[in-house]
């Protein structure tokens, strides 16, 4: 896999053809789609973003939408071509894929939105609002255990102790103030009324079992992105293609057109 800093944003890229660009969520690094990329970057050009402010990434603005405008002002240096590009966004880097389809959407083809929405519920928000004060007065060693149970259903971290420790590593390189500003970003994020904008063709996948991201906010995009596809995996929490990563690929590899 080869990687290299484009710009302002760190990007690691493997495969050849038509380009898929992977969007990791608030609780991991690009890492986590390391189970899952091999296999795509057989039929894809696969591009595994660290969002901004995480690995080598440049930090954005202080808006979501900062980030989003971040991910597309690299698409023309990457040599991504409208037409020949898809984008999936698990968690957070979801929302920054809805970001990215409102205000950039003829830039790329598909959208793959994975156990993510388009604004957190008042009653979600202050939780994000503790984590950041957390890891601001703690260290990222604050939100371990929290984060990693709001990533996993209690079962599947019982059994897989090693993916479990490899999540936690992944949080404790994160930049805290930037996971902050990110959590803050997350918390002020309303993109509801401009769901009905996005014309880029949609599957919606959520893991049934998730807590970070409750279910109903992915159904809630796909009843409002037109023409929107809904998958859901009723035993995955909130990042089915680090529990499940061949159910995952299965979920997806229709939308996407993958043939292996």
């Amino acid at each position: 896999m080869n990687t290299g800093t484009q710009s302002n944003l760190d990007v690691a890229e493997a495969g050849a053809g038509r380009a898929l660009v992977l969007l990791h969520s608030l609780l991991s690094d690009r890492d986590a789609f390391d189970r899952v990329a091999p296999k795509l970057a057989r039929e894809r050009r696969v591009l595994l973003v660290d969002l901004p402010g995480f690995g080598k990434s440049v930090p954005a603005g202080p808006r979501l939408e900062d980030f989003a405008d971040r991910i597309a002002e690299n698409f023309d240096r990457l040599g991504l071509k409208p037409a020949h590009t898809d984008v999936l966004g698990n968690g957070f880097g979801g929302f920054v894929a809805v970001a990215l389809a409102v205000r950039h959407g003829q830039k790329f083809d598909k959208l793959v939105l994975v156990d993510t929405g388009a604004a957190i519920p008042d009653i979600g928000k202050p939780a994000f609002h503790k984590m950041a004060a957390l890891v601001e007065s703690g260290g990222m060693a604050a939100v371990l255990d929290a984060a990693l149970a709001r990533m996993f259903p209690a079962d599947f971290i019982a059994a897989h102790p090693a993916i479990a420790e490899e999540r936690r590593a992944a949080l404790r390189r994160t930049d805290p103030g930037y996971f902050a500003a990110a959590c803050r970003a997350l918390a002020a994020l309303d993109l509801r009324s401009a769901l009905k904008s996005i014309h880029n063709p949609t599957l919606v996948v959520v893991g049934l079992k998730d807590t970070a991201t409750p279910p109903a906010l992915s159904h809630e995009l796909a009843a409002n992105i037109p023409g929107a596809q809904l998958v859901e995996l009723p035993h995955c929490g909130h990042s089915p293609h680090i529990q499940d990563p061949d159910g995952f690929r299965n979920a997806v590899k229709p939308f996407l057109g993958l043939k292996g």
